[in-house]
């Protein structure tokens, strides 16, 4: 989490006075520079106003502009006497998490489109994000000065994707030397839809488009008539059927109730100086785009409150964006700082966060990801709101419906509700994806490995999107990750961050052994040394179990030829050589072995001698049986839309999988993702693919579907692997493959 400037107003104290906004868009799309033009734009009408504005911080270097990419960035200023805080998501789709924490923190979208690239698929599945969280949202045309930039085209692709919901509240129109250009930007102004009525310039004409009073007059018919869908006041459709004009104040007034409700969708152009596509200079709607927030978006009071229980599971007290309630806050971003330790971006949902306080810190919920279950106590030492580059500025108090920065709350992860001590309550855990693209690595050196563990463990309670996995089986320790994008900063803040230098190594699939048949084998251990000796022969017959019987040892000696002290050592050794595995070094499954039959010494047998014995009678008659070699099979479900069926499914057979289903997909949820508030249809295909095939998938299925398609995968169980394939793990040795 990093903070940008802002002009604070400690005077702001009303829900109807904090705007919480989201910034969504592709990487490219000009949502850094959009929001530094905004902060511009909130100074000079704050300077207007006799207010001091604080210093503009309008430039970044190369690794400031990186992190406000890769995470969730808070900027915070003021308009019209309201505290607008920006939450600036990352544009990649490997930061998706980062995009749902902006939606627990915010009460309300932007997407910043450009009007020169249009819209791509992550864009129409960050759109689908939000729809399933029921934000409402608005659009921002971006990049309008290229001249092959197409603002009519791009809001019909808009709309096409989007819904009808989707018309312009302004139109950017170039006019003539004589009406007088707008200096600095290319001569385009905007026309104000809700206000223009009769006082359309009689001569516009826009770049490329031929905008005329007739088109203006009908996306002037047509915003007003998307307005009044949504409007509570039927007297409003009625005025507008008889033809007498309606007031803009009336228009603006039912505004903010249309996008409210999260089917009306106001898209505004900005233009950046002529001759500087996508700079960061003054921007042309900027201040537009500001009266937009003030006067249409929800304020906190509107933002639906997750549901609360208590840390031991019963029903919490029911909430409201109300200062005086019970304290309910949330952690939505965690970071590390080297010289202040963990900071806590906290979005206070009810009551009032105080400094100088205790707070109960409970996490519940996300034991399966590595983080479990905790209840604690911390004191908050100290609030900040987000500020300048010089830091954050100091507050006594934060009130339902702000973000605030909470430092030095050791316990606190990403997720965590903050509570009264007194009144401990849990908010319903959001929604976090599953990361599917297992990254193995190994530290560098011996001082790497010695702070690998503690790095890692810091990185996870800040991103909740990765999992940090140590394999019993393959000795590997592997990081799941949303994408390589994701792989790549996580090993950067290792080695940054922590000092921890590490590399990457191929992953591991846990492959299994089993037979092919019955055989018999003996097991001789003979050895005389001097002394006593060691001496120990068994003799074992093996066959084969049905899949996911596991493994039986059966005693079936008669006539005392191993004597009984020594059964256990038999079946310890033979247990330990299933283990090991005969052929290839994996464990030997659905097996049964039956000791038969065994010679032993009154002097020189012990307890070493027939385990090694049982392990070398096993070893044998599993190599005379035949070793097939198993490798775990997934359970996968893709959701793609329609139009990428075809590719998905060529693909999946590619990778030796059957499809057992193809599925339309409507609203609500299929198999954990999100489909509900879809701009597209989409179809859900179920396969079964060995793991193996899929350890690149998350990084393929982006590539495959222009970056509008997920997937899940379980665990199914264990088949056997193809003969060409087995090969290459078990070699050409006689009597191992049957």
């Amino acid at each position: 989490m990093k903070t940008t400037a802002c002009n604070d107003r400690p005077d702001l104290e009303h829900l109807a006075d904090v705007r919480n906004v989201i910034l969504v868009g592709h990487t490219g799309a000009g949502k850094t520079t959009l929001a530094e033009s905004l902060l511009a734009a909130a100074d000079e009408g704050e300077a207007a106003q006799g207010r001091p504005a604080p210093p503009r911080h309008t430039d970044h270097d190369d690794a400031e502009h990186r992190q406000r990419t890769i995470n969730l960035t808070v900027l915070s200023t003021t308009h019209r006497g309201m505290r607008i805080n920006l939450l600036d998501t990352p544009g990649l789709a490997d930061f998706i998490g980062d995009l749902r924490a902006g939606l627990r923190g915010g009460d309300a979208a932007l997407f910043v489109v450009s009007a020169l690239d249009g819209v791509d698929g992550f864009t129409r599945l960050l759109w689908d994000e939000c729809a399933a969280a029921g934000t409402p949202r608005a659009i921002v045309l971006t990049k309008l000065e290229h001249p092959r930039a197409d603002f009519a085209a791009t809001v019909a692709t808009c709309q096409k994707l989007f819904g009808p919901g989707v018309l312009p509240l302004y139109l950017p129109v170039r006019l003539p030397a004589a009406d007088g250009p707008a200096p600095g930007h290319g001569g385009y102004q905007l026309i104000d839809l809700l206000s223009a009525g009769s006082a359309i310039p009689g001569a516009v004409s826009a770049a490329g488009n031929g905008t005329t009073r007739p088109t203006v007059a009908a996306a002037r018919n047509a915003l007003i008539e998307g307005i009044i869908a949504e409007s509570e006041d039927e007297s409003l459709l009625e005025q507008y059927l008889a033809g007498e004009p309606l007031a803009p104040e009336l228009l603006l007034r039912d505004l903010e109730t249309a996008v409210a409700r999260g089917r009306f969708h106001p898209v505004l152009p900005v233009l950046g100086p002529a001759g500087a596509v996508g700079g960061s200079g003054d921007m042309l709607g900027a201040a537009e785009l500001l009266d937009l927030f003030t006067r249409a978006f929800p304020s906190p009071a509107e933002h639906r409150l997750p549901v609360s229980t208590r840390p031991d599971g019963s029903s919490g007290p029911s909430l409201s964006a109300d200062p005086d309630g019970p304290l309910a806050a949330e952690v939505i971003r965690t970071t590390t700082d080297p010289y202040v330790g963990r900071i806590s971006l906290v979005r206070v949902f009810s009551g009032t966060l105080r400094t100088d306080t205790t707070v109960h810190v409970c996490g519940h919920g996300r034991a399966e990801r590595g983080h479990p279950d905790h209840d604690d106590d911390g004191r908050i030492a100290g609030i900040s709101r987000p500020a300048g580059r010089s830091g954050q500025r100091p507050a006594q108090v934060v009130r339902a419906g702000d973000l605030c920065v909470v430092a030095k709350l050791a316990t606190a992860e990403t997720g965590d509700t903050l509570s009264s001590p007194d009144d401990p309550i849990l908010l319903q855990a959001w929604s976090i994806p599953r990361p599917q693209l297992p990254v193995a690595i190994r530290a560098r050196t011996k001082s790497s490995e010695d702070k690998l563990s503690t790095a890692l463990a810091r990185l996870a309670a800040e991103d909740p999107s990765l999992t940090v996995e140590y394999g019993t089986e393959s000795g590997q320790l592997v990081l799941w990750c949303m994408g390589e994008a994701h792989s790549d900063v996580v090993i950067e803040r290792l080695r940054t961050r922590y000092g921890v230098d590490v590399d990457r190594v191929a992953p591991r699939v846990p492959l299994r052994e089993t037979l092919r048949g019955p055989a018999r084998g003996t097991g001789r251990h003979v050895k005389q040394s001097g002394g006593h000796g060691q001496y120990a022969i068994c003799h074992v017959e093996v066959e084969p179990l049905p899949a996911g019987s596991g493994r039986e040892f059966v005693d079936e000696v008669v006539g005392g030829a191993v004597p009984r002290q020594f059964i256990p050592s038999v079946e310890k050794g033979v247990l330990r050589q299933l283990d090991l595995g005969v052929a290839a070094g994996y464990p030997l499954v659905d097996i049964r072995v039956r000791l038969v039959d065994g010679k032993a010494h009154s002097v020189d047998s012990s307890d070493i001698a027939f385990q090694a014995a049982g392990a070398l009678a096993v070893k044998n008659a599993a190599r005379a049986a035949g070793i097939v070699l198993l490798e775990p099979v997934l359970a996968v479900c893709v959701l793609t839309p329609d139009e990428h069926v075809g590719p998905v499914t060529s693909d999946l057979a590619a990778r030796r999988s059957r499809v057992v289903g193809i599925e339309p997909v409507g609203g609500g949820q299929s198999n954990g993702q999100a489909v509900h508030g879809s701009t597209t249809g989409r179809t859900l295909v179920r396969a079964e693919v060995p793991e193996k095939e899929m350890l690149r998938y998350a990084v393929d299925i982006r590539s495959l579907t222009q970056g509008t398609g997920t997937f899940t995968r379980d665990n199914l169980r264990y088949e056997p692997v193809p003969d060409h394939l087995a090969a290459d793990h078990l070699g050409d040795r006689p009597g191992e493959t049957g």
